[in-house]
């Protein structure tokens, strides 16, 4: 009996919490798929100002791809990673899976196996880094409470401020063992107090040594990288500015950055691909109470998770399939890696 229920008591508690999860978001869907006429309300040029700020955000990856992989073209680069990105949004497995589907690619394209799961890791890491280390950021600015920006194009002066601050933050745990230690024993003191069986100074230890995989990884190039990660995360949430904008709603840019990062955060929910549908339900409701109102918030939402979600995944389709057509002309290696890497962003 105890073996029985085992095996099958977490096979029902996650079952239960997804039907409850699916129960809580789906409203949220039908709200925004009833807004979808009135995408004929906005102007043509906000379509083009947001493909270009999310196209811009895919090709800051690319870039560090190619940092870590120097004899990448932008072609394999470009191609992998929107494959990648698109297959962990529809298959199961999410993000791990679309790392496969990019290191397949690259390897594919005649790059050996362990340096593409060391890039793929590297990348990973950094801009997780990047991502954990927006509420740092977003909660001072929440606090100071700026100006209200009846000019919501502030949020695009907050977002270069917000990229720089990010760039050397990076530097300094690049080159400063001591934050890097210290923070290693704040996340360890944290992680105790969770789980009393968790050393401090194994999680502090954990942290020194994924820094130095990743100052390893992009050594000489430090600047540049944490510029490119900044500018993956800043742009996107550029994005969302921009959507806003095109509704024409008033709010201060530290909220719509503050819906930006529980955004994020719902996206990592595994019951859904991409978080769809904790991300439009929690986004949407972030901005509502940060003062937009529930029809321009749902319009805005619709709007951005078009360009940042769902646009990508046929993009990524025909990535896919550009990449056999016309792609290098390697035989396939043996070695090919397993990497849980940014076939996503």
């Amino acid at each position: 009996m105890s073996q029985f229920l085992r095996r099958w008591g977490w096979r029902t508690a996650g079952l239960v919490v997804t039907a409850i999860g699916l129960y809580v978001v789906t409203p949220a869907l039908v709200s925004l798929l009833g807004a979808w006429p009135e995408l004929r309300t906005i102007r043509p040029a906000w379509f083009v100002l947001l493909f270009l700020l999310e196209a811009g955000s895919f090709v800051a990856v690319w870039g560090l791809v190619r940092i870590t992989l120097p004899d990448t073209s932008w072609f394999v680069a470009g191609t992998s990673q929107l494959a990648g990105n698109a297959a962990s949004r529809v298959l199961p497995g999410g993000g791990a899976t679309g790392g496969v589907v990019q290191a397949t690619m690259l390897v594919r394209a005649g790059l050996p196996g362990p340096p593409v799961a060391r890039s793929l890791g590297s990348i990973g890491l950094l801009t997780t880094a990047v991502l954990l280390a927006l509420p740092v950021f977003t909660i001072p600015a929440v606090i100071i409470r700026p100006p209200p920006a009846r000019q919501l194009q502030l949020g695009l002066v907050v977002s270069l401020v917000v990229g720089v601050a990010i760039v050397l933050l990076g530097l300094a745990l690049l080159h400063w063992d001591g934050f890097v230690h210290a923070l290693g024993r704040i996340a360890g003191r944290a992680a105790h107090l969770v789980r009393r069986r968790i050393p401090v100074a194994e999680v502090e230890r954990g942290v020194v040594e994924q820094r130095d995989h990743v100052a390893a990884a992009f050594r000489g190039r430090w600047t540049r990288s944490l510029s490119l990660a900044a500018a993956n995360r800043m742009l996107d949430y550029s994005a969302l500015v921009a959507a806003l904008y095109a509704v024409g709603a008033q709010v201060r840019p530290s909220m719509v950055l503050l819906a930006y990062v529980i955004s994020m955060a719902l996206a990592l929910v595994p019951i859904t691909p991409g978080g769809l549908g904790f991300v439009e339900a929690g986004l949407t409701t972030v901005l509502v109470l940060a003062g937009v109102s529930t029809d321009e918030a749902i319009l805005a939402t619709l709007i951005y998770r078009l360009f940042s979600f769902w646009l990508p995944v046929p993009i990524g389709a025909l990535a896919w399939a550009g990449f056999r057509l016309h792609g290098p002309a390697f035989p396939r290696p043996t070695d090919e890696p397993s990497a849980d890497g940014p076939g996503y962003r």
